[in-house]
């Protein structure tokens, strides 16, 4: 018997139940597994069957008539690799279909808000893209997608590769409507032309009426074919209670076509055929360079799981063999040639190498990395062949975590946002309610021309630059983060950040490195450096401290060490040969009360004893930062003060202090007696605080602006407004330089869009403005406001 193709089970009703496959027909071996493969083929999922590492789940509970287009996403072997789970919720990333304006946005997350289980959702208008969070237990995956169909939009899991084919056919559609309209205005305003002739010279009626029939069916196409996106907008927004800016654009369109075709019908009065195409055209190209901005604004994002490669070296039994990347497991073993790119994220297990994390980090230096050093997947290996050990896949990787970071950035609008978006929903009731004014007061004093002055006020006075002027500017502010290796997770830094007047660093892996190294080793007595190495390795065994980490390498059960005991800030003892060993100060290893030198301050010392004995000095290198001394001179530069709060109390603080010339220093903080700083200078100041984003929780919560350190494991932990991914200080500053340039761009377009309004207004109820040149100026507002926000993207850093 053949097996079923979905779940493997043998297949005993012949080819009762056939799926086709990649062009192929597969057997079945029951009604549901036939329904869920073909869900799973409608969905788009195919690489599912092409990457799958084991047969799927027996569906013979299902039938097809159970199984909506949505149900396939529920299966646990297709939402492996498009969801990511977090404690009780689930989060994935939508890609939605039909969304035109902040309207949309807002209607689909009111309408999914009524679920239950769902615990957040955000909608970014500029990428068409929705982050989802939500409770397994109480909702599913397939319903949630359910609910934002029912409202007139699609929904689904957002793929890089099919959403770019999508977005090319998307585009060629657009195009067709765009290259329609176009071609029916040149047309109608051939007939245009020897209709405005016939008021210079005569025209038989015959020929009038003929040219204004042509004229009518070269209008059809542009008014019920191109123009169909602002209907489909306006209808969803009014089916959501909402006003938007298609519903005054729509009504032009269709209020100035039918009483065109009216005229021509009833063989009097005016017509405005051309008006009503050029309108559209103009609009619609106006759309088309946003929908061009928009896509140019957020490709970087975009570009990064492409980085990732599709098959991997396994090293199995000795053997290498190349396999699918979605094959791979976790701690399977993976051998990365110098050239390759790392196919997943891991732990080197053998070899030594150099890898270019600029993918990552925007610095195309490489970075040194040995045993135990973690790699990521779509980073480079540079020299020497390494042999990786798998600790993440999938949705749980670090580029799968930062596209994740950069949607919830991208989805945060700033307040400025939120406001515009209100804006522009008052905006379009007034220009609807001063339209209808305007209508009834032309049909007093001048009957004939109300109609195309109210045409002229509803066209012009479309509030789309309004709507685009916070968006673009922001998606284009993050795109330059995220070439830079800073990820944004909360809103309003773009607006905070200018604002910041002092900066508060933590002192360990943030001025400096964070990785403690031995240095020089000094011996006192009869002991070899070996020895001495593995009594302090042996002392440390089984500790997380960082100074344990130093020693971990040289560990010996030669030398066994018993009845350790840790003394907290003091040092660590046991008990050798009948002796007392211990290492740490010289205080708690000899009793020490001599004044600490030069050396012991400026180093960091750790000393070993032997009943009290002196037996060795260790050296410990933890370097300062190579940019931390001119990130705190820029700092200084912009009038921004500079503090460090650290929890050392060792005299290398103030050493480290006078080093970087920060001058306000507070050493031995606890976490508490930090996040008291932190409110004690926020009562004058607006504070940042620098933090390992863990350890410093509170006091990252509790500043204005919180910034974390490095990327790894702990990225998916800290609760910072921003992360460093590249460990350069100097970052800050260009982040700040970014944000001022983001905010002086936002006001500028809001101060166009507004400005334009205010002027045209008046122009249109008046009667001075027909409605092609209100078509004209409106797409020009709009391109004004976008060509504006693609300007940060060729800020300089």
């Amino acid at each position: 018997m053949k097996p079923c193709f979905h779940c493997s089970e043998p297949v005993v009703t012949a080819n009762k139940f056939v799926t086709v496959i990649d062009g192929q027909p597969q057997d079945m071996c029951c009604p549901g597994c036939q329904a869920v493969s073909q869900a799973i083929m409608d969905a788009g999922l195919t690489n599912y069957y092409r990457y799958r590492s084991e047969p799927g789940s027996k569906q013979n509970a299902l039938v097809p008539d159970a199984i909506n287009q949505f149900t396939a996403y529920d299966l646990p072997e297709v939402q492996k690799d498009l969801i990511h789970s977090d404690a009780d919720k689930d989060t994935i990333s939508l890609s939605i279909d039909g969304i035109t304006c902040a309207a949309c946005a807002w209607l689909i997350e009111h309408k999914l808000k009524t679920l239950p289980g769902i615990v957040n959702i955000a909608v970014n208008t500029t990428t068409q893209r929705a982050v989802v969070s939500w409770m397994p237990t109480k909702v599913a995956l397939s319903e949630i997608l359910q609910q934002i169909s029912q409202i007139g939009y699609q929904a689904a899991p957002y793929q890089v590769d099919e959403q770019e084919k999508h977005s090319k056919a998307e585009s060629r559609k657009f195009l067709l409507r765009l290259g329609l309209a176009g071609f029916a205005t040149m047309q109608v305003m051939m007939f245009a032309l020897a209709l405005y002739s016939g008021y210079f010279t005569d025209l038989d009626v015959e020929l009038r009426d003929y040219f204004r029939w042509v004229s009518m069916i070269f209008a059809a196409p542009v008014v019920f074919y191109s123009a169909q996106p602002f209907y489909f907008s306006a209808i969803r927004s009014l089916l959501g209670g909402n006003l938007n800016m298609d519903l005054s654009v729509s009504i032009a369109i269709c209020g100035a076509y039918i009483a065109s075709c009216i005229a021509t019908i009833n063989g009097t009065g005016e017509v405005y055929f051309e008006s009503v195409s050029m309108f559209t055209f103009f609009l619609l190209l106006g759309r088309y360079f946003e929908q061009q901005a928009k896509q140019k604004a957020s490709v970087s994002s975009s570009n990064l799981h492409k980085l990732v490669p599709v098959t991997a070296q396994i090293v199995k039994n000795g053997q290498v063999t190349e396999i699918a990347a979605k094959q791979l497991k976790v701690a399977d073993i993976i051998l990365v040639r110098p050239g390759d790119v790392v196919a997943a994220d891991g732990i080197i297990t053998q070899g030594k190498t150099s890898i270019n994390e600029s993918m990552l980090t925007g610095e195309q230096m490489p970075v040194t990395k040995e045993l135990g050093c973690s790699v990521f997947a779509g980073t480079i290996n540079i020299e020497q062949p390494i042999e990786v050990e798998i600790t993440a896949l999938g949705q749980d990787q670090l580029v799968s975590e930062i596209i994740r970071l950069q949607e919830v950035a991208s989805n945060n609008r700033p307040h400025i946002a939120l406001l515009a978006d209100r804006l522009a929903r008052y905006f379009s009731a007034t220009i609807l309610t001063i339209a209808t004014l305007t209508y009834f007061s032309w049909l007093t004093f001048a009957p004939e021309d109300a109609f195309w002055v109210t045409l002229s006020v509803l066209v012009a006075t479309c509030p789309c630059a309004l709507a685009l002027a916070t968006p673009t500017a922001v998606t284009c502010a993050t795109a330059i983060f995220t070439r830079l290796g800073i990820i944004t997770r909360k809103s309003g830094v773009f607006e905070k950040l200018p604002m910041i007047n002092h900066v508060v660093f933590d002192k360990t892996g943030t001025l400096t490195c964070g990785k403690l190294s031995l240095g020089n080793v000094l011996l006192h007595a009869n002991l070899t450096q070996d020895e001495v190495l593995t009594l302090a390795a042996n002392l440390e065994q089984g500790s997380l401290h960082p100074i344990a980490q130093v020693f971990l390498p040289f560990a010996d059960k030669n030398l066994p060490v018993t009845d350790i005991h840790h003394h907290v800030g003091l040092g660590v003892e046991g008990t050798y040969n009948s002796q007392t060993v211990r290492l740490g100060s010289k205080v708690f290893c000899c009793e020490s009360h001599t004044e600490p030198s030069k050396n012991e301050i400026e180093n960091q010392l750790i000393y070993l004893s032997l009943n009290k004995q002196l037996m060795a000095t260790f050296e410990l290198n933890d370097d300062i930062r190579q940019d931390a001394s001119d990130t705190i001179n820029s700092l200084k530069k912009s009038h921004i003060d500079v503090s460090m709060a650290t929890g050392d109390s060792s005299g290398h603080v103030k050493y480290l202090a006078s080093k970087l010339a920060i001058n306000n220093v507070h050493s031995g903080m606890s976490p508490s007696s930090k996040l008291s700083l932190i409110k004690q200078i926020q009562k004058t100041q607006q504070v940042a605080m620098f933090g390992d984003g863990i350890n410093d929780a509170p006091v990252l919560a509790g500043a204005d602006i919180s910034i974390a350190m490095g990327s790894g494991s702990a990225i998916a932990k800290n609760s910072a407004d921003l992360i460093l991914l590249g460990d350069h200080l100097s970052r800050f500053n260009d982040a700040i330089e970014v944000a001022k340039q983001t905010n002086r761009i936002i006001k500028q377009n809001l101060a166009w869009a507004f400005g334009y309004n205010v002027i045209i207004l008046p122009l249109a109820v008046t009667g001075h403005v027909v409605p092609y040149i209100a078509a004209i100026g409106m797409s020009l507002s709009s391109i004004i406001v976008v060509s504006n926000s693609l300007r940060l993207l060729r800020l300089k850093l």
